[in-house]
């Protein structure tokens, strides 16, 4: 039988090992737009196949020594597109669920932790710009964020060598559903979330100043206040700063998800006094965010600058406390896509019953530039 798709899991281990592969994705242009699958090209088909024509696509020239992937928004369309170029002479696939199934798409990437006393692997959720870590050496690890099934934490930390021992959030996410209590419950690992009264669930509170540690490295909580009153950034001594949705490398967190106008104007003036603290911290430390707002790409590069590159690149950044308050406000995006829901369910720990691909669906909007 002549094959006619190809799964997430797939397509996510040929990008991984570098196998060619053409990526076609076949949705309306402004759906790419908000997301797309790195090294993918565009045709907006989408029209045509849905009133039953090739449209661009029964001239599209595309490279014959290697399979096709066409993509749209669920896997319906695209299935469409694939037959259209099988019909051509192309070994084509549709991904199947398109670009929600893709949100669990993943790569990393690793840096040297200084004096080569370990690692930190970069986990870079391609299809949500979400980003977690590992920080390991001497055969102990610390997961920060994560927001994948736990056997890829596992898989990760085995492959290094490490146990899992702390795992930690920089704060309670809207975008995505938390996979803290997952892990923690698989591998037996301490849970710690910054100090609220948010969490109705066991975990260890975590304040400014604490010290958590993983072999010879350690981690210094920062209170960074903004994003959410909670918010948190762990401090990797002079070295790196994981800043979860505080700072990113283009833009800061959002002070508005789940508050009232009068609580985001608040949480404005908070996030302006804890990126003042995070930019007189030595201007040499790379800055680890939690989100990015384009696709990692499957190279292995770590998506990192320095704290004064970040500074050079975010206008916000330069501005006095009344101007940077005014401008953030004026430029928040759309909220992410059932963000209430995802809250309350990080929230209380509870998983959801319906399909979290569909919950998680959407970019995660986290940042304003």
């Amino acid at each position: 039988m002549e094959r006619t798709r190809v799964e997430v899991k797939e397509l996510n281990e040929m990008l991984a090992q570098g196998q060619p592969v053409t990526i076609l994705d076949v949705r309306p242009a402004a759906e790419r737009a908000e997301w797309a699958i790195p090294g993918s090209l565009h045709v907006d088909a989408y029209p045509a196949l849905k009133s039953g024509q090739a449209g661009p696509l029964a001239t599209i020239d595309l490279p014959q020594d290697r399979p096709v992937v066409t993509v749209c928004g669920a896997g319906k369309t695209s299935v469409l597109a694939a037959d259209v170029l099988r019909k051509r002479g192309w070994e084509a696939w549709s991904l199947a669920g398109g670009m929600k199934a893709w949100s669990l798409a993943w790569n990393h990437a690793a840096l040297t932790l200084p004096g080569s006393q370990g690692q930190v692997l970069q986990v870079r959720r391609v299809g949500k710009g979400c980003l977690s870590y590992l920080v390991g050496s001497a055969g102990e690890a610390m997961v920060i964020d994560p927001s994948l099934e736990p056997s890829v934490y596992l898989d990760l930390a085995s492959a290094q060598g490490w146990t899992i021992t702390h795992i930690l959030e920089t704060h309670i996410h809207a975008d995505h559903l938390s996979r803290a209590r997952l892990l923690a419950e698989q591998c037996g690992a301490a849970l710690y979330l910054p100090a609220q009264n948010r969490a109705s669930f066991p975990y260890q509170p975590v304040a400014e100043g604490d010290v958590l540690r993983a072999g010879v490295v350690s981690l210094t909580a920062l209170h960074t206040s903004g994003h959410t009153l909670e918010s948190t950034c762990y401090r990797i001594g002079d070295w790196a700063l994981l800043t979860g949705d505080t700072l990113f490398l283009a833009g800061v967190g959002r002070p508005d998800l789940e508050a009232t106008p009068a609580e985001a104007l608040q949480r404005a003036h908070h996030l302006y006094r804890s990126l003042q603290r995070l930019l007189a911290l030595p201007e040499g430390m790379l800055v680890l965010p939690g989100h990015t707002d384009t696709a990692p790409a499957f190279d292995g590069a770590p998506l990192v600058r320095t704290l004064a590159e970040v500074k050079a690149a975010v206008e916000l950044l330069h501005l006095d406390e009344a101007s940077f308050v005014e401008r953030l406000l004026a430029h928040i995006p759309p909220a992410p896509p059932n963000h209430r829901r995802i809250v309350e369910l990080n929230e209380t720990g509870l998983w959801p019953e319906d399909d979290p691909v569909e919950l998680e669906a959407g970019a995660n909007r986290c940042a304003v530039a």
